[in-house]
């Protein structure tokens, strides 16, 4: 999509705009690709809608196009029952914008406003709370308390229609503080209750019950002499397993995705299998109210039929945690480990108008940029994966979570361990991987300062800031600060300097003169990925596979 023109005011497109137009023609097409990066908002029916929604065209002068659905909410506009618009991927948006309004939606979406507040907000960005609300409300539309209020109606919306959890628990699972607040929420934005939304979604299934349950899974006690319901440090030992349904914007690699994760998979922390049909990755992860897990499964669409790219799809993924509270953060950092969010149509087309690069695109569409689902420990990666294989960083990393990660009881097959905190690993790197003294030191220092709080990373970071910090430590260069952003940030113009295997596959393509120096060819190599930008993530996903 084109650049992005707003009325700073009220955080939608101006009437007059470039954009006004383009998005015009998108819903006059129901084009779905575009679903989740706008909304219509229709005056003389007081309804907003995704821009595929099969209701008659509105005429020009009665609609408005807002970036959120929040912003869409606070005008006055209800959400439509025929296309539920909720039900949509994210934008791409929030990571194209590495600005303030970007980097706040990325830590609203994990759930910081709901457990930390927006004074909690303000501090991890910089900012006075006042100044974080006047920016959002006038880029976006909506406050940060608004912007929150969407994401838990849409967490909510999809509990109500995918499990059959209790309505408290769909409330208090969507992350709201009341079962009042809950019901008088839903029926704000989407103009029916809780059980009429349910009601609903088992019509359109034709009187079935939920697509998806909930069960709950006993686990063994973390000590094997403990009985019950709490291990000895009173920590459930059951935990829930929910399967709901993620969107994603065809065409989707999932394969590329999933392979780039299985190369990297660690013993007991990860597991993948994609001798197919279904592509399986399952992983452990660490969430705010205790440990937890997930598996993806994806069957791989007919790539024969033409009309594949137009459409939306969705991920079958297995949720399971310690507290309901924490599912959509699970959700939402899986969206981001696949980068559902992406949009595969705009990337491609960028990418396949160099002649070097089409072929490329066209055997691997909607490419993916695999992204992180814990920042620390996707710099611990970083950080062993300097100079080395990833075959190698794999074996390492393996020794060491095998060695000092937390045991964990899953009922995910497969699964046995949590990846190490940043404590834990400062504690065993020297133990237990075997590295060249410098890379040790800058492991041991490096997370015993995410230990204590004098170093930071998380989604909310700024990419020039988080990389300037992190090449000012010793024994952390260029090519580790830019892979970091790459993954945790989701920074989709990255075109890492120092990357030899980018090399590789750029004199694969025949970019670049395999016999000159290497300095020169790098050199040669960002002048040539300028052309690529504001995609160079996605291109070097396409150099790496051909290196490979």
């Amino acid at each position: 999509m084109t650049d992005v023109v707003h009325d700073s005011a009220a955080g939608r497109d101006a009437p007059d705009g470039p954009l006004f137009a383009e998005r015009y023609r998108a819903i006059a097409a129901r084009d779905m690709r575009f679903d989740g990066q706008f909304f219509t908002a229709v005056r003389t029916t007081g309804i907003y809608c995704r821009p595929s929604c099969p209701a008659r065209t509105p005429k020009p002068a009665n609609v408005t196009f807002y970036l959120t659905s929040a912003a869409a909410h606070d005008a006055g506009f209800r959400a439509c029952k025929r296309c539920l618009p909720e039900a949509t991927p994210g934008t791409p948006e929030w990571n194209l914008r590495q600005d303030l309004a970007g980097r706040a939606m990325r830590l609203i979406a994990d759930g910081v406003v709901d457990r930390e507040g927006v004074d909690g907000l303000a501090v991890r960005l910089g900012y006075s709370v006042r100044q974080i609300s006047r920016l959002l409300a006038g880029e976006l539309g909506a406050g940060p308390l608004a912007l929150a209020r969407a994401q838990r109606a849409q967490t909510a919306r999809a509990l109500l229609s995918e499990t059959d959890l209790r309505l408290a628990d769909v409330a208090f699972a969507a992350g709201f503080g009341s079962i009042r607040q809950f019901n008088d929420t839903i029926v704000e934005i989407f103009a029916a209750t809780p059980s009429e939304i349910r009601a609903r979604a088992r019509r359109r299934g034709n009187g079935a019950a939920p697509r998806t349950t909930m069960a709950r899974v006993p686990l063994a006690p973390v000590d094997a002499g403990e009985t019950g319901e709490n291990d000895a440090e009173g920590r459930p030992t059951d935990r829930q397993l929910l399967r709901l349904s993620l969107p994603v914007r065809l065409p989707f690699d999932a394969r590329g995705v999933l392979a780039f994760l299985a190369a990297r998979a660690i013993d007991g922390v990860e597991s993948a299998d994609l001798a197919g049909p279904d592509l399986r990755y399952a992983r452990t992860l660490t969430l705010p109210h205790g440990p937890g897990a997930f598996e993806v499964r994806y069957r791989e669409p007919d790539r024969s039929d033409p009309s594949a790219a137009d459409r939306t799809a969705s991920v079958g993924v297995t949720v399971e945690v310690s507290r309901l509270a924490d599912v959509p953060v699970a959700v939402t950092r899986i969206r981001r480990l696949l980068d559902l969010d992406a949009d595969p149509v705009a990337v491609d087309r960028a990418l396949a108008a160099d002649p070097a690069l089409a072929a490329g695109v066209a055997a691997a569409p909607g490419i993916r940029v695999p992204g992180a689902v814990d920042a620390a420990e996707l710099l611990v990666r970083a950080i062993v994966g300097q100079q080395i294989s990833v075959a190698a960083a794999r074996t390492h990393l393996s020794r060491l979570a095998g060695a000092v990660g937390m045991p964990y009881a899953s009922g995910i097959p497969g699964l046995s361990r949590l990846f190490p905190t940043p404590e834990q690993v400062a504690d065993g790197a020297r133990h237990h991987l075997r590295l060249p003294a410098r890379n040790i030191g800058t492991i041991e220092t490096t997370m015993r300062a995410l230990d204590t709080g004098d170093l930071a990373v998380s989604v909310g970071d700024d990419p020039t800031e988080l990389r300037r910090r992190l090449v000012e430590r010793p024994g952390i260069g260029p090519w580790t600060a830019g892979y970091v952003a790459l993954r945790v940030l989701g920074d989709p113009d990255i075109l890492m300097d120092g990357d030899v295997a980018l090399l590789a596959g750029a004199r694969t393509l025949g970019l670049l003169d395999g016999e000159a120096p290497r300095a020169r060819q790098f050199r040669e190599l960002a002048a040539r990925g300028s052309a690529w930008a504001p995609w160079r993530s996605y291109a070097a996903m396409h150099l790496w596979r051909r290196a490979s």
